[in-house]
């Protein structure tokens, strides 16, 4: 089956790409089909992830699949959260966002945080039932970057249990443990419940 993804970052397309291949899923960015990218006005991540399937499926014709993810840091309640491309201000960079981060969390003992993702999958743009899940992955801020793999913040998302950040883990294990990862897991699930 073919899906439009509704996301032109090469990155997540490898990442999920990777885990829908061995269902016969075949993933097209919606920058190959001229879909231009949505608004994500909204404060939540799943209206995110619903608003930019839902754009992608009735510009194209096809299913779409979708996700918001992001960064949520205890000690600034939550934030960047939808924000985290963005965080640093336009143009958009991983490093700056990074560097801001480093720089409001200071010398702060409160370095929890977790990554958030939800993913949405519509069979057609009003799609009345769309398939919704979500995963989170846990750990804390690291003072200074770690790893060369990954994107976004993983360089500075440290796992705990694994002692390693994010950027410091094979694809395939990030795959296994991210929160795309769990999220993909249990879309797919319901995915192949639904057949």
């Amino acid at each position: 089956m073919k899906l439009v993804l509704a996301s032109n970052n090469a990155k997540k397309l490898k990442e999920l790409d990777t885990i829908l291949a061995p269902l016969g899923w075949e993933l097209v960015p919606q920058g190959e089909l001229d879909v231009p990218e949505v608004e994500e006005p909204h404060c939540t991540f799943v209206e995110n992830a619903l608003a930019k399937a839902r754009h992608a499926s009735q510009l194209t014709g096809l299913p779409a699949l979708a996700d918001d993810s992001g960064l949520c840091v205890d000690a600034f309640g939550g934030a960047p959260g939808v924000y985290s491309a963005r965080y640093a201000g336009e143009p958009r960079s991983d490093a700056r966002n990074n560097e801001k981060l480093l720089a409001e969390l200071g010398n702060s003992h409160q370095r929890a945080a977790h990554y958030v993702a939800v993913i949405v999958f519509v069979r057609h743009a009003d799609d009345p039932q769309p398939i919704i899940a979500e995963g989170e992955w846990h750990g804390e801020i690291l003072p200074a970057a770690r790893g060369e793999s990954g994107f976004g913040y993983d360089p500075l998302f440290y796992v705990r249990a694994l002692d390693k950040s994010a950027a410091e883990l094979d694809a395939a294990e990030k795959n296994r443990r991210s929160h795309r990862g769990q999220a993909l897991a249990r879309l797919v699930e319901r995915l192949l419940a639904s057949r």
